[in-house]
């Protein structure tokens, strides 16, 4: 080799000495499960408006007002809600015949499905409960309530508590 390819490799040599060496970035992946399980349930996921019939006088006429119940039960799954005839039934725990009380006086009312007020509301083990599928999303059933006419009892404000089950 000459004496100037020696001193050109020389020279490139301390050139690339001093040059900065570039890095090479390195990488690695991997990857990871995300998972739910999704459980057939329903909530009610509102709850329940109260019924209030508001002030009258003599129950000569019938008397309406409404309620709503919200519901929501995971995609496609059957279900029942029943309303139990109240903290005050009436004769055996019928729940057609509920009663609002104050002390031993009482009026009775209805609670119906309907707007029409045909089918009443009961319990699950009667054939009076409403049945749903679920979507996923909530849903809303309407109480119709009526108190009919009756014998008007003394001016004072009556109350009852019904209790609303979702079985699914």
């Amino acid at each position: 080799m000459s004496t100037m390819h020696r001193r050109t490799l020389l020279a490139a040599a301390l050139i690339a000495g001093t040059l900065p060496l570039t890095a090479t970035a390195a990488t690695v992946t991997d990857t990871f499960d995300v998972t739910i399980t999704i459980q057939n349930a329903c909530e009610i996921t509102t709850a329940p408006t109260d019924m209030a019939f508001g002030a009258a006088g003599p129950l000569t006429s019938v008397v309406t007002a409404t309620s709503s119940i919200y519901v929501t039960c995971t995609e496609n799954l059957a279900y029942d809600i029943g309303l139990d005839a109240g903290a005050n039934p009436g004769t055996g725990g019928d729940t057609t015949t509920r009663q609002m009380v104050n002390g031993a006086n009482n009026v009775s009312y209805d609670l119906f499905q309907d707007a029409s007020y045909t089918t009443h509301w009961g319990t699950l083990a009667d054939t009076e409960s409403q049945a749903g599928t679920g979507t996923g999303a909530e849903e809303t059933y309407t109480v119709y309530g009526t108190v009919p006419i009756q014998d008007t009892p003394p001016a004072l404000t009556y109350s009852d508590t019904v209790t609303v089950t979702v079985t699914y």
